[in-house]
């Protein structure tokens, strides 16, 4: 059993058990485990089963399905990240025939491949991996369903290849690899791709009656890196943790912020419902908030897995049936009912310990043509764009070490902030990506482009 951190109020516990059990009775789930995160640990589980006293706990393994991607996608990032291989580097730089090549890593990561959405032949979940001993038998004689770097269209084998290009450039399995590099350092000991007790049994319910049949577990073989893992709601509950904070013996604060980032184009419906996909991560914004996660899916089991970073907070759902309740939703409402009933209390404000006379002169309103902006300071060195007030043009810009800033998010990502000064060492204007903003609007002498009129600025006569 998993060490609660911090203690909900007991109204909340008793929410989030309702939410709960009502997913488990109206699923129609043999049993349903759930778990929520805030700050580094968790601090609730709850679980709900039809056998009387033998409710699982945060130790018990169920299958998790396409969360596996997920894992997958790190392993990918740490190569790139050690500079092994560029998101941008086609397939076959790394992997040569498989005669799906010229699809990018970002483009499998993000399922913008136009891979087809499954394998070919029979049904890969619930079938032995060894119908499928090579990778032209993921794929097929015709892999692609669609132009690639298009569309998001969502690729089982995408991640089967990624799972190869790992072993490929590692020289091992994936999963001894992922063993190695993810699972040891976070002490993941209850994730492994074969089930070790206790775990569930999968089921299938029977849709218009109340009896069940028992589902296979099978060996997914070279489809592993797409939904091979087992795991348990305590394990998940660290592993969100790390997607939400990185790690700097797996991944980097900002490699998984990377990962959390939006990188397909989203269909019509997509944006309609507020979803979008990363590297790797499904993004969701619901409830006034974003989400960050993966669901999963195998014939017996389900799982969901939400993560709000600006709330602090994270929720992992597992049940133990192939269709029923929907645990994403689920997860996504164990977030809401913890935000809003036990708010994140923000840390005390504390003044910079030091600060740099030249970055703080910036600070303060600056105007593009009659546009006003603000420049603040935060921590760390980096500065912060945005409107005075309402919306608008937001980004947060990080120091380069030469007098220079960076773009992160928002318009302006990538895009590099300078600060322009006359002879005498004072500040003339801030130039951004060819847009010039001044202290004052159509600064009088000020390199506005276009220049600004002789006679400055007027009233209309009555």
């Amino acid at each position: 059993m998993t060490t609660l951190h911090g203690e909900l109020l007991p109204t909340t516990r008793r929410a989030l058990l309702h939410r709960i059990a009502t997913a488990q009775a109206e699923g129609r789930t043999p049993s349903l485990v759930a778990a929520v995160v805030r700050g580094d640990g968790m601090v609730w589980s709850g679980a709900r089963s039809c056998v009387d006293g033998h409710a699982p706990d945060d130790n018990v393994q169920y299958r998790i399905g396409s969360i596996t991607k997920t894992f997958t996608a790190v392993l990918v990032m740490r190569l790139r990240d050690e500079g092994v291989l560029d998101l941008g580097d086609p397939l076959e730089k790394h992997l040569p025939g498989t005669g799906a090549g010229d699809v990018t890593v970002r483009e499998l990561l993000a399922h913008t491949g136009g891979l087809a959405a499954e394998t070919p032949g029979p049904w890969w979940e619930r079938t032995p991996g060894s119908l499928r001993p090579e990778l032209s038998d993921v794929l097929g004689e015709q892999p692609f369903r669609h132009p690639s770097g298009r569309r998001h269209h969502y690729s089982n084998p995408g991640y089967a290849l990624l799972g190869s290009l790992v072993e490929e450039v590692r020289g091992a399995p994936w999963e001894d690899v992922l063993r190695r590099e993810v699972l040891e350092p976070l002490g993941l000991r209850r994730t492994s791709g074969q089930p070790m007790a206790p775990h569930a049994g999968g089921w299938a319910v029977h849709p218009w009656a109340d009896v069940m049949m028992p589902e296979p577990a099978e060996d997914l073989g070279r489809m592993a890196p797409a939904g091979q893992l087992w795991s348990t709601t305590g394990d998940l509950a660290r592993f969100a943790v790390f997607l939400a904070k990185g790690d700097e013996r797996v991944l980097c604060a900002d490699s998984v912020l990377a990962m959390r980032t939006p990188a397909a184009p989203p269909e019509a419906a997509e944006v309609a419902d507020g979803r979008a996909y990363g590297l790797g991560m499904q993004i969701q914004h619901r409830d006034g908030r974003t989400l960050a996660g993966h669901s999963g899916s195998l014939p017996g089991f389900l799982a969901g897995l939400s993560i709000s970073v600006d709330d602090d907070l994270a929720a992992v759902v597992l049940a133990n049936s192939t269709s029923g309740p929907l645990v994403t939703t689920v997860a996504g409402d164990l977030v809401r009912i913890v935000a809003e009933a036990e708010p994140r209390i923000p840390e005390p404000w504390r003044p910079l310990a030091e600060v740099d006379t030249a970055v703080l002169e910036l600070a303060g309103p600056w105007y593009w043509g009659t546009q006003a902006a603000v420049l603040r300071l935060t921590t760390g060195g980096d500065v912060e764009l945005g409107p005075l007030s309402g919306v608008g043009r937001r980004s947060r810009f990080r120091a380069n070490g030469d007098g220079t800033w960076t773009g992160l998010d928002g318009y302006y990502a990538g895009e590099v902030l300078q600060a322009a000064r006359r002879p005498d060492g004072s500040v003339s204007h801030l130039d951004l990506g060819s847009f010039i903003f001044t202290r004052e609007p159509y600064e009088e002498g000020a390199a506005v482009p276009g220049g600004v009129d002789p006679e400055g600025w007027r009233a209309l006569p009555q």
